[in-house]
């Protein structure tokens, strides 16, 4: 297990599936945690009840709001002062085909634009500026390999589209400010056990249908995403900045 002790950390959707896990690692390697959640108050609890309290922190903000990422990043900077690694895992995936209603098409193009893309872009500037003034900090954006070859399920083009605009944005910030001590890392997961995959699931035929095509026959575990987070969150491997680290049991190797 990692040391964060003395990292302030901001994770963005807690209340469940991956996020969940990161804020419970975080919080077991002894880091400082701003949990985000939109509305589930019960599930950020659930996830950081192994957390002390003077070690933690809950914050509800709807990043689907113009201004709900600012809102978010004021609030979790006063708790600290300071914040040393933001991670950028909340995500929507609302499902529309190209051939449904142009309104149904519509709004979940909007919606996963603004949760998927544009708060986490306005995100990372906030933190930018503030790792500028500080000395530093980590970025690590969760993306997914739908960003690279394009989603499997016609439903999801509006996520793909949308998780391909945190890939551009954390190189250039990897490529821009490394030499002033701010790193950015992007992870990009096939299919991970949570319920937004199972929902998406039962549009391809099932679970057993999905998981008949991984090379490994398995879902990835939420846990190993959030070891990999708290790997890159420890600041020992700087040299990895712009990196993109691909997890799905070798299914898609590029």
């Amino acid at each position: 297990m990692e040391d964060l002790s003395g990292k302030t950390i901001l994770v963005t959707g807690t209340s469940k599936g991956i996020g969940s896990e990161i804020a419970r690692v975080l919080g077991n390697s002894g880091a400082n945690v701003i949990a985000h959640y939109g509305k589930d108050l019960e599930g950020a609890k659930k996830a950081t009840a192994q957390i002390p309290d003077h070690q933690k922190i809950l914050i509800s903000a709807d990043l689907s709001d113009v201004n709900g990422y600012q809102k978010l990043w004021s609030s979790a900077l006063q708790w600290q002062g300071k914040i040393d690694v933001l991670i950028l895992n909340a995500a929507i995936m609302p499902e529309a085909a190209i051939t449904d209603s142009f309104e149904k098409w519509s709004k979940s193009w909007h919606e996963s634009i603004a949760v998927n893309a544009t708060a986490p872009a306005f995100l990372i500037r906030e933190a930018v500026l503030h790792f500028l003034e500080n000395g530093g900090g980590n970025i690590i954006g969760l993306s997914s390999w739908a960003a690279q070859r394009g989603s499997g399920n016609p439903n999801l083009g509006a996520y793909a589209a949308s998780k391909s605009v945190l890939p551009a944005l954390i190189k250039t910030v990897a490529r821009a400010y490394a030499k002033n001590g701010i790193y950015a890392y992007l992870i990009a997961p096939g299919i991970v056990r949570t319920a937004m995959s199972e929902a998406s699931a039962k549009s391809l035929g099932g679970e057993d249908a999905v998981t008949a095509t991984l090379a490994m026959g398995e879902w990835v575990p939420p846990l190993e995403i959030a070891n990999l987070v708290a790997f890159l969150a420890s600041g020992k491997n700087i040299q990895m900045t712009g990196a993109t680290f691909d997890v799905n049991g070798a299914t898609y190797i590029r």
